[in-house]
């Protein structure tokens, strides 16, 4: 079962062209992580050794011990996908003749709203850093950057100098899947980059050669849990009373431009959607939003 999974891991990476960010995840929803059984320590618990004698009562069964868990619908279905990417895997290389998990349901998530930051919450959160100093130039840049392209953080956190033109202010992005799309700064986001590159990137690299455009202290790349941290120390710096992550600023992005008239397309497409109906939930996000301030400013509308 081992060598089946090493074999499905190399799979993933050489031929689905998958993220490190899903590699990762695909694994632990596999082997499990400190606090969660993985799928296959779970079978090895109910000393089940053979893969094809998993069926809907184990998929029932082992959905069930997440539930115990803790954890959220989103959660538990995002592992049932990897466990049905896995099974995929073993009926295309004829290791099995048929998925035993293909017809298990996932669970019906809830419909909830992505949230956003306001103008005035993302003012306040691209100001935090102070940029007197290397790693706070480096934050303001990557601040100003996550909320103007609306990249994922892991493609920041991947970006290297050459996908960066300034001139343009075009960043060439590699997303989900190996997919390549240009996404666009503005002026703030470009005279902070600029800022970075010319000072405090060169201090943080010190000796290093490397191509990566965030770096850490130590002259390596910036990792996404990294940006993750700091997006919560700046938030709390800047007085937001809500949990900031990097994908909340992706939300803002789409979010805004829509608010401001952009085509429903042209955001799909500068977030790297596959799906148009993906990006159609940010309308429900601007409609909520304008019927809030409806609510709030019209004098008739109010009791």
């Amino acid at each position: 079962m081992q060598e089946v999974f090493h074999q499905y891991i190399k799979y993933l990476t050489a031929e689905k062209n998958a993220s490190p960010y899903t590699v990762r995840n695909y694994t632990t929803d596999l082997l499990g992580s400190k606090n969660i059984k993985g799928f296959f320590t779970y079978l090895g618990e109910k000393d089940i050794t053979s893969l094809d004698k998993v069926d809907r009562r184990v998929m029932r069964d082992y959905m069930g011990y997440l539930m115990e868990q803790g954890l959220v619908k989103a959660s538990i279905a995002r592992r049932l996908s990897a466990i049905r990417s896995f099974y995929r895997y073993l009926v295309r290389e004829q290791i099995l003749t048929i998925s035993p998990v293909q017809e298990t349901s996932s669970p019906k998530l809830d419909k909830r709203l992505p949230s956003f930051l306001t103008a005035d919450e993302i003012t306040r959160l691209l100001a935090a850093p102070d940029t007197t100093n290397q790693n706070g130039q480096r934050d303001r840049a990557f601040l100003e950057l996550l909320y103007a392209s609306g990249l994922r953080v892991s493609e920041l956190a991947g970006l290297n100098l050459d996908q960066v033109d300034m001139e343009t202010r075009e960043v060439r992005v590699i997303g989900k899947g190996s997919k390549e799309r240009i996404v666009l700064m503005g002026e703030p986001a470009a005279k902070a980059l600029t800022a970075y590159l010319n000072d405090g990137r060169r201090k943080l690299k010190g000796v290093k050669k490397t191509n990566a455009v965030f770096l850490n202290y130590q002259g390596g790349r910036l990792t996404d849990r990294s940006v993750q941290e700091l997006l919560a120390e700046y938030s709390a710096k800047a007085g937001i009373g809500k949990g900031v992550h990097p994908h909340m600023l992706r939300h803002t992005f789409a979010t805004h431009m829509l608010d401001g008239g952009a085509d429903l397309r042209v955001v799909q497409e500068l977030l790297g959607h596959a799906s148009l109906s993906t990006t159609q939930i940010y309308t429900h996000v601007s409609k909520s939003q304008a019927k809030k301030v409806y609510l709030a400013s019209h004098p008739m509308a109010q009791e």
